[in-house]
C-alpha cells in the first residue's frame, strides 16, 4: 500500500522575499518573527524568514519524526557565520510550543524537551533553530530504543558513489539478519540507515548490538568500512557511526535543515532512488518543498508499521544482550497533570 503525504502548506518563496521589502511585521502561525531579514546562510543568501517559512511549510511531514521523543536543537542566533550551540534541555526562557518533559525521565539532569505541534516547530525556528535532532526512544518507553541508526560518515577521499554502495552493503547485512531498513540523506555529508525496532532492549544492548554490526562490516569489507571513529581511521573509508544509538545520543531528524553552507535538508528516499542522488545535500531549503510537492508517496511508509524484534538478529550475529529493562514507573501525578495541561494547550 502506498501512503500519500500532505503537500507542503504553501508555495516556496524565493530567498530574499522577506519583510525587508515591505517594512511590515511578519507573523507565522501567530508568532511574530524577529529579525526576519537576517541572513542565516551567506552562501545561499537565505534569511531567517526563509528558514521559518520552510519549517512552516514542512511541519506536517516533520512532526511524525518529532512527536513523543525528546528532542535537541541546533541554534544559531547569528546564522552560520556566528556561533552555533546545541540545546538539549529546557531553559528558563520558554520557546513557544516546546514542551518541558518530566524531570524523572532522565534523573540528575535538567528537564528534556519535546515538540508535538506545528506551533512548536515554528516557535523553535523563530528562536533561531536551524536543526532538529531526536532521541532513539519515545517518552513512553524512554529506557528502550525503538530504532537503531547507522550514520555513514565518509573519510577524506571517499566519493559519493562509494557512499551509495556502502549504504547498500549496510542494508544487505541487515537483511541477512532479517532486519528491514530505511535510508535518508543526512543533508550534510553522508547517509542515515535507520532500523525500526520493537522497544524491548535497553540502551546498552542496542548500542552494543549496533557496534557488533559495524565490527562485522569492518571485518568483512575493511577496504570500505572503518571499525573506529576518528578522521585518521577512515581516510578513504566510511565509519558507520553506531554511537548514535547510546543513551542521550541524537540524530538529525528527517526533513531537518543542516547548519552547513547551502542549508541541505535530510530527505527520506527509496533505496532504489540512491543512484539518482548526487550528494548528501542533494535537497536544500531551495528545492526540498518543490520536490515534495511533486512527490505524493512516502518512501518511508512501511517504516511506521515495522516494529522489529532483534532477538533473532542478535542470535544470527552471535551477540549476547543483557536482560531487557523493566517497564518504567508512571510519572508522578503532578508531572502527569502538567503534561496533560500542555497537551490541552497544544490542541
Amino acid at each position: 500500500m502506498t501512503a500519500t503525504l500532505p503537500a507542503p502548506d504553501s508555495v516556496r518563496r524565493r530567498p530574499g522575499t522577506s519583510a525587508r521589502r515591505t517594512g511590515s511585521p511578519v507573523t507565522v502561525r501567530g508568532l511574530k518573527i524577529s529579525h526576519p531579514d537576517r541572513v542565516i546562510d551567506p552562501a545561499s543568501g537565505h534569511t531567517k524568514l526563509d528558514l521559518v517559512r520552510y519549517y512552516d511549510d514542512i511541519a506536517a511531514r516533520l512532526l511524525p519524526h518529532l512527536r513523543g521523543r525528546p528532542c535537541s536543537l541546533v541554534r544559531g542566533p547569528d546564522g552560520l557565520a556566528g556561533s552555533l550551540f546545541f540545546q538539549k534541555h529546557m531553559e528558563r526562557r520558554a520557546i513557544p510550543g516546546v514542551t518541558r518533559l518530566p524531570a524523572a525521565l532522565w534523573p540528575a539532569h535538567e528537564p528534556l524537551m519535546a515538540i508535538d505541534s506545528a506551533h512548536g516547530v515554528v516557535g523553535a525556528a523563530q528562536m533561531n533553530t536551524i536543526e532538529f535532532h531526536t532521541w532513539n526512544a519515545k517518552v513512553e518507553r524512554i529506557d528502550a530504543p525503538d530504532r537503531m541508526v547507522f550514520d555513514l560518515d565518509p573519510g577524506d577521499g571517499v566519493g559519493w558513489p562509494q557512499m551509495r554502495d556502502a549504504a547498500r552493503q549496510v542494508r544487505d547485512l541487515l537483511h541477512d539478519l532479517a532486519l528491514e531498513s530505511w535510508v535518508k540523506t543526512s543533508g550534510s555529508r553522508g547517509l542515515h540507515v535507520v532500523v525500526p525496532l520493537a522497544p524491548r532492549y535497553g540502551w546498552d544492548a542496542v548500542r552494543d548490538f549496533s557496534h557488533a554490526i559495524v565490527d562485522r562490516l569492518a571485518s568483512t569489507r575493511p577496504d570500505v568500512f572503518a571499525g573506529k571513529s576518528g578522521a585518521a581511521n577512515r581516510v578513504g573509508r566510511i565509519f558507520a557511526d553506531y554511537l548514535r544509538n547510546g543513551l542521550n545520543a541524537t540524530t538529525a531528524t528527517a526533513y531537518s535543515v543542516r547548519a552547513r553552507p547551502g542549508l541541505g535538508v535530510s530527505m527520506p528516499v527509496h533505496w532504489g532512488e540512491l543512484d539518482e542522488i548526487d550528494g548528501a545535500a542533494h535537497w536544500t531549503v531551495d528545492n526540498a518543498c518543490d520536490h515534495l510537492a511533486r512527490r505524493r508517496d512516502d518512501p518511508w511508509a512501511g517504516y511506521w508499521r515495522r516494529k522489529q524484534n532483534v532477538a533473532n538478529a542478535m542470535k544470527r550475529l552471535g551477540f549476547e544482550p543483557g536482560p531487557p529493562p523493566a517497564k518504567p514507573a508512571k510519572p508522578a501525578k503532578r508531572e502527569e497533570a502538567a503534561m496533560r495541561r500542555d497537551a490541552g494547550r497544544r490542541r
